[in-house]
C-alpha cells in the first residue's frame, strides 16, 4: 500500500509540473513602472520554474534603460540574461527612475550592481531576437511585448524574420490597445500603439501566430494597491520595485498593472485568471484607435483578454505577490 501511494503522489508530482515557457520580453522599459512591476514577476516565476527567460529586448531609445534592466536581472540573480535594444527608436527621453541604474553607495559602489553600463553596449534588439529564436524548438517561444511595436515590427521586416517567428513562436501576448472602453463616439489612443503606429499596423496585419491583448481596461480594473509599495518592501535597505513607484509618480496612487497582465497570462494562460474574446482581427487606424472584427466562421489570429470583476481581484493578487516576492539574498 505504501509502495502504491508513493507512485501516485509522484505522478501527480509530473502532472503538476508543466515545462517552463520559454519566454521573451520587449519592453519600454523607464516610461512606466509597471515594466519593472512585470520584469519582477517574471524573475520570481523563473525562480519557481514556470519560465525561462531567454531575452529582455527594449523600445526605448535611452541607454539607461538597457542599463537598468541589467541591474534588476542582476539583484534577481540572472545577471546574464541577454539584452538587446532598439536603434532609432521612438521615445528617446530618460525615464523618470531608469537613473536608478546609476545611484551609487556612500562608499561609491553602485546601489544596483551590474555590468551592462549602457544600451550603447547592448546588441541591436531584431539580431539578438532572431538569434535566440534560432535555438529553440519549433513552436516552444512566448512573447509578452509591453512596449511599442518597433521591434517586432522590424523583425517581420528583417530577412527571413516573418518565416522564423511563424516557425518558432507559439504566441505573442501583448499589452496595448482598447477593446471594451468604447462609449458613445470616442476612443481611447492607447501609448504603446500610438507611439509607433506604422509598426503596430504592420504587426496586426503581418504577425504569423497567435496575438492575445490585454488592452488598456484590463491593467485599469486590477490597479495595483498603494499601500503594498508603502509597507510590504522594507525587507531590504533598497528595493528598485519601490524607488521607481516613487520616483515615477508617488503614492498615494494605485497604478493600473498594465504590462504584468500580459506576463501573467503568457506564463500561466491555464490558470483562469482571464477570459478571451472570440477569435479575430485587430485593426489599427491611422489614429491608432485598435478595432476588434470577430470572425463569423471562429477563425483570426486575434484575441483579447476578458476579466470579470471576480478575475479582477485574483489577478490584483496574484500580480502582487508575484511582485513584492524578495529577490534572493547576497552570498
Amino acid at each position: 500500500m505504501k509502495k502504491l501511494i508513493t507512485l501516485f503522489l509522484c505522478a501527480l508530482c509530473g502532472l503538476s509540473q508543466a515545462a517552463p515557457v520559454k519566454l521573451i520580453f520587449d519592453t519600454d522599459m523607464g516610461n512606466d513602472v509597471d515594466d519593472l512591476m512585470a520584469l519582477a514577476m517574471i524573475h520570481n516565476l523563473q525562480k519557481r520554474g514556470a519560465c525561462e527567460l531567454l531575452a529582455v529586448t527594449i523600445t526605448k531609445d535611452h541607454p539607461q534603460a538597457a542599463a537598468f534592466v541589467d541591474a534588476v536581472n542582476t539583484l534577481y540573480g540572472y545577471p546574464d540574461i541577454p539584452i538587446g535594444v532598439v536603434r532609432d527608436g521612438a521615445a528617446k527621453e530618460a525615464g523618470k527612475f531608469n537613473l536608478l541604474a546609476d545611484e551609487k553607495n556612500a562608499d561609491g559602489s553602485l546601489r544596483y550592481p551590474h555590468d551592462l553600463k549602457s544600451g550603447a553596449d547592448a546588441p541591436e534588439a531584431v539580431g539578438l531576437i532572431k538569434d535566440i529564436l534560432a535555438k529553440q524548438p519549433d513552436g516552444s517561444v512566448v512573447i509578452a511585448q509591453v512596449g511599442f511595436f518597433t521591434n517586432l515590427s522590424r523583425l517581420l521586416d528583417s530577412p527571413g524574420g516573418k518565416e522564423l517567428v511563424a516557425k518558432k513562436v507559439k504566441v505573442l501576448s501583448i499589452m496595448a490597445g482598447a477593446f471594451q472602453t468604447v462609449q458613445w463616439d470616442t476612443r481611447h489612443l492607447e501609448y504603446n500603439v500610438k507611439l509607433d503606429v506604422p509598426a503596430a499596423q504592420k504587426l496586426a496585419k503581418e504577425w504569423p501566430t497567435q496575438v492575445v491583448w490585454s488592452g488598456y481596461e484590463i491593467g485599469v480594473a486590477a490597479a495595483f494597491p498603494h499601500v503594498v509599495i508603502e509597507q510590504d518592501l522594507e525587507y531590504i535597505p533598497h528595493h528598485p520595485l519601490k524607488e521607481a513607484y516613487y520616483l515615477y509618480n508617488p503614492p498615494p496612487h494605485d497604478r493600473p498593472t498594465w504590462d504584468p497582465t500580459s506576463v501573467l497570462y503568457a506564463v500561466l494562460p491555464e490558470r483562469g485568471y482571464f477570459d478571451l474574446s472570440p477569435p479575430g482581427t485587430v485593426i489599427v487606424e491611422d489614429d491608432s484607435a485598435t478595432l476588434f472584427r470577430a470572425n463569423k466562421k471562429g477563425k483570426g489570429n486575434h484575441r483579447f483578454l476578458v476579466m470579470s470583476p471576480e478575475q479582477a481581484a485574483r489577478v490584483r493578487e496574484a500580480i502582487v505577490q508575484l511582485s513584492v516576492e524578495p529577490p534572493p539574498a547576497k552570498k
